[in-house]
C-alpha cells in the first residue's frame, strides 16, 4: 500500500542512496526531496534528500552532521526515529522511521474534528514526544498538524531538529521560506531583536494550536490571512470555543504570550497522564492506545521529575526563526521538511469523529479557588463603580471594608509562583524559603507566576531583598503581551519604566535619599498601586513617589516578578534579589 502512495521516480533521480533502494517520491520540500525506500534488510523507510545547492555548502555540512548527531539521541517516545544519515555523502541524506498513517491535518481536513478520547490521545501524544525531544536538548520549531501522524498504536512526531540545519544557512534562506508555520508559531518568535533566544516554550505554544486545531477543527488565531493572524498571536485571545473541562484550560495556559507562564513539555504530560483531573477521555485513550500509555510512561521515567526545566535553550537569529515582514505578506510559506500528503495510506482506527463534548471538570489547578472569585464579583457588583478600596498603605491587615485579596502566596516554596531557569541568560528562579532570582550576567529574568486574569487596577505588597551589589527586585504591573510597567527597586533609586519587548525604556527615578535598601538586610515591604493613569510607590508605608502612567499600548495585564540590574553594572555578576509574602488587592482610582 504504501507503495501506491508515491510517485515514480523522476529521471535525474537516483535510484540508490547508499544501501538505500529508491522506491518512489514521497513528496518534496525546502530541505530537499522525500524518497520511500527501501532498507537492505527489506524494511521501508522514508530518505530525506538534501536540495543541490545546499549540498555543496561546507558550512551546511558541518552543520547538518552536528544536528544528525543531536536527534538520534532523542528516544523514539511518539516520534518517528532517526535511523540512519550520511552528511558526507556527495548528496547528504537522513533516514527515519516510515510511518504508515495519515497526518492529523488530512484527518480533520476531512472528518472534522476529533472525538474526545481522540483529542485526548493526540495531546498526551504530543506532549509525550516533546517531552522527548526537549529531553535531548533539541527544539522542534515547527510542530503543526501535517508533522503529527496518526499511526496505528500512538501518534508520531516527524521532521524535529533538523530544520535548524537549513535554518542556520541564511544565505540559503529564501524569501519564500520560514522555519515555521505562522499559525503555530509563539509570539516571541515575531521579534526584531537578533539576540532573541528560542527556547522550548516555543514548542509548548504550538502545542496548544496543534490540540487547539484537533479539537475544533481551526486554528486558535485564525485571521485569514498571515500577516493578520501574527498580529492576532501577538495582541488576540485564542478562539478555544469548542474545548472544554481542564483540557481547555491547559490549552489556554500553553498559548500564554509570555514564554515563562507557559508549563513545560514534561508538565503538560504529567497534567495529561496523572495529574488530579484528568478526563475520563484521557483514560480512555490510555487504556485502548497501550502503546501510547507505554510511550507516556517511559517519557516520564527518562526525564525526571519536572527535569524540562532544565532544558538547554539553543540561540538562532529572530529573522530566520520567525519571518520577515515582506516575505509574510508577498511570499507563500514553504514548507520546511517533506509534504506529508502522499504517505497517507490508512484511515486512523476507532469511532467515527465527532466535535469535542463539553467535559464538566474541576478546573487547572493554578486557577483561583471558584470561591474568592464570586467574592471579587459580588464585591464589584456592590461597589457601584467597578473599583474597590485597597487596605491601608503599608498595612498587611484586611480590614472589614476591604476586598478580599485577588491572589496571595508567602513564596516560601512553589506554589503560585515556579521554579524556572534559563542556560542561554544564565538565569533562574527558585525556592530556599523565598523567590530567589538570579542572573550571573547583568540584563533583566522574569520569573513564571500565575496566568490568572488580574484587574488593570490593581495594588501589590512584597518583601523585597537585594542579595548582591547592582542587583534590583524587577515587579512588573500591566504585564502582558510582552509589555507592561517596570518598577525596579534597587539599592539606592526606585526606577519606573516601560517594558516593551527587550526595551526597557526609563520614565522616572525616585532616589532613597538617605536611605538605601541595606544588602541582605531584612526585606523591605514594598506597595505598588496603579489606577487609572496613577503609579504610586510606598517602602514600609512611607511614600516613595507618584507618576502618571499614560502610556496607550499597556491597559492591562498581571503582576510578575524578576531580576534587573543597575545601569552601569559590570558585565558579570552574580546579581540575585529575593521576594516574599505576595498580596495583590483590586484598586481604586
Amino acid at each position: 500500500m504504501a507503495e501506491e502512495r508515491t510517485t515514480p521516480l523522476r529521471p535525474r533521480d537516483p535510484r540508490r542512496l547508499g544501501p538505500y533502494e529508491l522506491l518512489g517520491r514521497l513528496g518534496e520540500g525546502g530541505m530537499g526531496t522525500v524518497y520511500l525506500a527501501r532498507s537492505n534488510s527489506g524494511a521501508l523507510v522514508a530518505v530525506k534528500m538534501v536540495r543541490a545547492d545546499l549540498a555543496h555548502d561546507d558550512e551546511f555540512r558541518r552543520r547538518f552532521r552536528s544536528e544528525v548527531e543531536r536527534v538520534r539521541q532523542v528516544p523514539p517516545f511518539c516520534t518517528a526515529e532517526v535511523l540512519d544519515a550520511d552528511p558526507d555523502h556527495e548528496q547528504p541524506y537522513l533516514v527515519v522511521e516510515y510511518v504508515d498513517g495519515p497526518s492529523l491535518a488530512d484527518v480533520v481536513a476531512e472528518r472534522g474534528p476529533l472525538t474526545a478520547a481522540n483529542l485526548h490521545s493526540v495531546a498526551i501524544g504530543v506532549a509525550t514526544a516533546l517531552t522527548a525531544i526537549h529531553g535531548a536538548g533539541i527544539i522542534h520549531r515547527d510542530l503543526k498538524p501535517r508533522n503529527v501522524l496518526l499511526a496505528p498504536g500512538s501518534p508520531k512526531v516527524i521532521d524535529f531538529g533538523i530544520a535548524r540545519a537549513m535554518e542556520s544557512s541564511g544565505v540559503h534562506t529564501a524569501t519564500d521560506q520560514m522555519v515555521g508555520t505562522v499559525a503555530y508559531m509563539a509570539p516571541e518568535r515575531f521579534g526584531d531583536d537578533s539576540s532573541a533566544v528560542l527556547t522550548p516554550a516555543a514548542d509548548v505554544f504550538a502545542w496548544g494550536g496543534v490540540v487547539a486545531y484537533a479539537g475544533t477543527g481551526r486554528t486558535p488565531f485564525n485571521a485569514g490571512s498571515p500577516p493578520a493572524t501574527a498580529a492576532r498571536i501577538l495582541t488576540g485571545r485564542p478562539d478555544l470555543r469548542g474545548l472544554s473541562g481542564p483540557l481547555r484550560d491547559l490549552v489556554a495556559h500553553a498559548l500564554e504570550k509570555e514564554p515563562a507562564h507557559r508549563p513545560t513539555a514534561r508538565e503538560l504530560l504529567d497534567l495529561l497522564v496523572t495529574g488530579p483531573h484528568r478526563p475520563a477521555s484521557a483514560a480512555a485513550a490510555l487504556a485502548h492506545q497501550p502503546g501510547l500509555r507505554v510511550a507516556a510512561q517511559e517519557a516520564q521515567a527518562a526525564t525526571g521529575y519536572h527535569s524540562g526545566r532544565q532544558l538547554t535553550a539553543v540561540a538562532a537569529p529572530a529573522a530566520l526563526v520567525g519571518y520577515t515582514e515582506d516575505a509574510i505578506v508577498t511570499q507563500p510559506v514553504s514548507e520546511i521538511g517533506y509534504l506529508e500528503d502522499s504517505i497517507v495510506t490508512q484511515p486512523v482506527p476507532g469511532t467515527t469523529p465527532s466535535p469535542f463534548t463539553r467535559d464538566a471538570q474541576p478546573r487547572r489547578p493554578w486557577v483561583l479557588p471558584a470561591a474568592v472569585a464570586l467574592l471579587l464579583v459580588a464585591a464589584l457588583l456592590v461597589g457601584g463603580a467597578g473599583y474597590l478600596m485597597w487596605p491601608r498603605p503599608g498595612s498587611t491587615e484586611v480590614s472589614a471594608d476591604s476586598p478580599a485579596p485577588v491572589l496571595q502566596d508567602a513564596l516560601a516554596q512553589e506554589r503560585l509562583w515556579q521554579p524556572t531557569a534559563s542556560k542561554p541568560e544564565r538565569a533562574s528562579c527558585s525556592f530556599d524559603g523565598a523567590l530567589r532570582v538570579r542572573r550571573e550576567t547583568k540584563g533583566v529574568y522574569r520569573c513564571r507566576g500565575p496566568a490568572d486574569a488580574e484587574p488593570a487596577d490593581v495594588q501589590a505588597q512584597v518583601g523585597v531583598r537585594l542579595l548582591t551589589r547592582d542587583s534590583c527586585a524587577a515587579i512588573y504591573l500591566r504585564y502582558q503581551n510582552l509589555k507592561g510597567y517596570q518598577v525596579r527597586v534597587c539599592e539606592r533609586n526606585v526606577y519606573v519604566s516601560t517594558h516593551k519587548s527587550s526595551a526597557v525604556e526609563v520614565l522616572k527615578t525616585f532616589p532613597l535619599d538617605g536611605a538605601p535598601i541595606g544588602l541582605n538586610a531584612p526585606p523591605a515591604r514594598i506597595t505598588l498601586s496603579i489606577a487609572g493613569g496613577t503609579i504610586e510607590i510606598l517602602r514600609d508605608g512611607e511614600l516613595v513617589g507618584t507618576m502618571a502612567a499614560e502610556d496607550r499600548d499597556i491597559r492591562g495585564g498581571r503582576v510578575a516578578l524578576g531580576i534587573s540590574t543597575e545601569e552601569y553594572a559590570p558585565a558579570t555578576g552574580p546579581y540575585e534579589v529575593a521576594f516574599s509574602d505576595i498580596t495583590i488587592w483590586p484598586a481604586r482610582r
